[in-house]
């Protein structure tokens, strides 16, 4: 049994905070569901909690922001940032994840989460954050990311195949801080491999 937030709670108002081990539990069996039930994810099989800490402490050790949104002890949500492609030319721009519990959609934890990544990133001295969206269908994370200052780049029409049909990839961006409009002489590379 996972410490997560599954019941409709009418009155949410979660505390967001770095992702602790304690979290992993909670935060695999919110991205179980997700894996299991949605298309915001291209995965097929959830991954168990020792594969979810692993890629946790990645994260953490590149000094990247994995946050987790809190209410009454529980874990409600999750997201973090992580490098969008591995090479170095790559190294100012990153790609978000925010996945919400099952039955607590639309209550304002996910933009409470990316809102936080955002400000971690800015000031972490990125310039660029990539929104790879799972299913053109998504219309609540796209809606999400718009609000929160996101634009379309595109879409990768049919490139995944779940749940017997085939589904869309939709890239969406934002700047952080100043974005491309400035050289990053400040930092040579932000993150730690």
């Amino acid at each position: 049994m996972t410490n997560t937030a599954n019941k409709s709670t009418e009155n949410i108002a979660p505390r967001v905070r770095p992702a602790e081990a304690r979290d992993i539990a909670s935060i695999q069996g919110i991205y179980a569901h997700h894996v299991r039930h949605g298309m915001a994810s291209f995965e097929e099989i959830p991954p168990d909690v020792a594969e979810i800490a692993r890629r946790w402490k990645k994260v953490i050790e590149r000094s990247l922001p994995y946050l987790v949104a809190e209410s009454d002890g529980l874990v409600v949500g999750f997201a973090y940032a992580n490098l969008f492609r591995e090479r170095s030319a790559y190294r100012f721009a990153l790609e978000n994840s925010v996945y919400v519990a099952p039955r607590l959609h639309r209550r304002g934890i996910g933009g409470i989460l990316l809102n936080e990544l955002i400000k971690k990133c800015e000031a972490a001295g990125y310039r660029q954050m990539i929104a790879v969206i799972g299913d053109s269908a998504n219309t609540a994370s796209i809606a999400l990311h718009k609000k929160m200052g996101f634009e379309m780049a595109g879409t990768l029409p049919g490139v995944g195949f779940k749940f017997d049909r085939w589904v869309d990839s939709v890239y969406m961006r934002r700047p952080l801080g100043t974005g491309e409009n400035a050289t990053p002489k400040e930092i040579a590379t932000p993150h730690k491999k």
